[in-house]
């Protein structure tokens, strides 16, 4: 999502908040429980879960790996829910040619370094870069060059963009910014 004037152009970075984390984390959630409880069932001899007979898993050696991948799926399981709630990764891009600044802003996790703001001027940008990595780990992403600060990537790594929408979105970054394109 973009919106675009004559002098501004505003690029909306989706975050952690997305439908597949959702389901990863409630996933992972509702498996590391299970583990857990039957781990637990185990310990104490009886059912908590109906589905799988207590009598059957000894506790130990069973039963103890059973909870520790239950105890370690749980705070995995949190980790997720937690970058999901602070919507890790959202942000915007920001080119402002009336006043020639560029700004990059995302959410990163709590603590001093929360908001991440990158400003550049705009003189000072090169060129957009698409890199395309082809084989088992695909992937196109958008970099924006910067005179001596190096290359600032523009769209997520995990962002599945086809060859025709990654080189679409370059050209009019590139033609918005009046600067070259390189491809790599």
């Amino acid at each position: 999502m973009s919106c675009r004037s004559e002098h501004i152009w505003i690029e909306f970075i989706a975050g952690s908040r997305k439908t597949s984390n959702f389901c990863w984390a409630f996933i992972l959630f509702l498996g590391s429980l299970g583990f857990l409880l039957v781990g637990i069932s185990s310990y104490l001899g009886r059912n908590l879960i109906s589905l799988f007979p207590s009598q059957q898993i000894i506790f130990f050696p069973q039963g103890v790996v059973m909870s520790f991948y239950g105890i370690a799926g749980l705070f995995i399981s949190s980790y997720l829910w937690c970058t999901i709630s602070w919507n890790v990764g959202s942000g915007y891009d920001r080119f402002d040619r009336k006043e020639g600044i560029v700004c990059i802003f995302r959410w990163g996790f709590p603590g001093k370094n929360r908001r991440i703001l990158l400003r550049f001027l705009m003189k000072d940008i090169q060129s957009i870069r698409i890199e395309v990595k082809e084989g088992i780990y695909a992937g196109r992403v958008l970099y924006m060059e910067i005179r001596g600060q190096g290359s600032i990537p523009l769209t997520r790594t995990d962002e599945n963009l086809t060859p025709r929408e990654i080189e679409q979105k370059a050209a009019e970054l590139a033609y918005f910014l009046r600067i070259p394109i390189e491809v790599f």
